[in-house]
C-alpha cells in the first residue's frame, strides 16, 4: 500500500507537467535566453508595457505551475518576487516603492554569456553575465543563474531567477 501511494504522489506532482516531453537540451535553454531577451526589449517598446509583461511572465515563467524563485537584479528591499504580481510590478513598476519599471528602460537588446548550461533530464540550470544594451549603446553587465522546467506542451519555463550586478569593492 505504502509503495501504491508514493506512485499516486509522484503522479499527481508531475501532472502540471508532461513527462513525456524529453530531455531538456543546451540549445532549448540557448534559445528559451534569446527569447527573454527579446522580450525583455519588447516590454520596454510597448504601447501597453502591462500586457506585454504579462505576456513574457506567462510565457516565460512557471508561475502557473508551482513555485518560482526569483531574485531580480534591483530588489533590495523586497528582495524575492515569489509571485507572478510582485514579478509584474519589477518589470513595470506597479506595486512596491522600489520597483521603477526595469524592462521599461528600454533596452534595445539582451546578450547572453553563458559560463554554463547543466542539463539533468526534465531541468536544466544556466549561469554566467547577461549584458542590456541602453538607448545610447552602452552594455549592462548583470550576472545570472536560471533554472528551467518544460510545461505540458514541452515549452521551457523559468523557475529559478537570479540575478545581480558584478561586485565592486568601492
Amino acid at each position: 500500500m505504502k509503495k501504491l501511494a508514493v506512485i499516486s504522489l509522484a503522479i499527481a506532482s508531475s501532472a502540471a507537467f508532461n513527462v513525456n516531453a524529453g530531455a531538456i537540451s543546451t540549445a532549448e535553454v540557448e534559445a528559451a535566453q534569446k527569447g527573454w531577451g527579446e522580450g525583455i526589449v519588447k516590454i520596454g517598446k510597448a504601447r501597453d508595457a502591462r500586457k506585454a509583461a504579462i505576456e513574457h511572465l506567462d510565457k516565460f515563467y512557471a508561475f502557473d505551475h508551482g513555485q518560482v524563485l526569483f531574485k531580480p537584479t534591483l530588489a533590495a528591499t523586497d528582495q524575492f518576487r515569489g509571485t507572478k504580481k510582485e514579478a509584474l510590478s519589477y518589470f513595470i513598476g506597479q506595486d512596491l516603492a522600489e520597483d521603477k519599471g526595469f524592462a521599461l528602460a528600454p533596452y534595445t537588446k539582451v546578450r547572453w554569456e553563458n559560463e554554463g548550461i547543466v542539463t539533468d533530464g526534465d531541468s536544466a540550470m544556466a549561469m554566467g553575465n547577461y549584458f542590456f544594451t541602453t538607448t545610447n549603446g552602452e552594455e549592462v553587465k548583470v550576472e545570472y543563474s536560471f533554472g528551467y522546467i518544460k510545461d505540458e506542451e514541452g515549452n521551457l519555463k523559468i523557475n529559478l531567477h537570479h540575478s545581480s550586478l558584478p561586485f565592486s569593492p568601492n
